[in-house]
């Protein structure tokens, strides 16, 4: 792109041309209707002459300054084209870590549910054995009453991994509610526009 001194000095440069132009057309002009006042027809005639020769001298210099201002602003986009070329290409490229950070948050984090929900069901199935445990102890308590104190142990420590599990499976499911809750956060965020 053009420095902003350069500007100037261009615009100082082609008011000079048209004003040159003009200076050349008003003296042709000039002679022209000196010529026609004075009545001689040759003076006419070398005045008509010099009349088309300085106008074709002006119509060339404004051509020029034309084609020299279209050759300038021709530039001046192809500038701009390739400055807006590179910073659609940093942009794509910032674009493009964008995606792959979120891309990656968000396989870390259903991941991480996946795991979750994994523990939550394996959790669920000893607590169900665990109740079943305890079920049948309670069970063989009442059948045999000479195992009641082998059985009584045995229910305790049933109820023991039940209670364990309990709590392991009431932890799991605090976990998944945080990373729930985490991941929907993250869904609901606004996400950064890239222009």
């Amino acid at each position: 792109m053009a420095s902003p001194s350069a500007r100037p000095s261009r615009r100082r440069q082609r008011s000079t041309r048209i004003a040159t132009a003009s200076a050349l057309v008003v003296l042709a002009a000039v002679a022209v209707l000196g010529a026609a006042l004075s009545g001689s027809l040759t003076l006419a005639l070398v005045a008509g002459f010099a009349a088309t020769a300085l106008g074709a001298a002006g119509v060339r210099i404004t051509y020029a300054e034309v084609v020299e201002s279209r050759r300038d602003a021709a530039r001046d986009r192809a500038e701009q084209a390739q400055a807006y070329r590179a910073l659609a290409q940093e942009r794509s490229a910032e674009q493009a870590i964008y995606v792959a950070e979120t891309s990656g948050r968000l396989a870390r984090h259903e991941a991480t549910i996946t795991r979750l929900e994994s523990r939550i069901a394996d959790a669920s199935a000893e607590l169900d054995r665990a109740r079943a445990d305890l079920a049948t102890e309670r069970e063989s308590a009442r059948l045999v009453t000479a195992e009641r104190d082998r059985l009584a142990r045995g229910r305790e420590d049933a109820e023991e991994r039940a209670a364990l599990a309990i709590v392991r499976v009431a932890e799991l499911e605090q976990e998944l509610d945080v990373v729930l809750a985490d991941w929907r956060a993250g869904q609901r965020a606004p996400r950064r526009r890239h222009a």
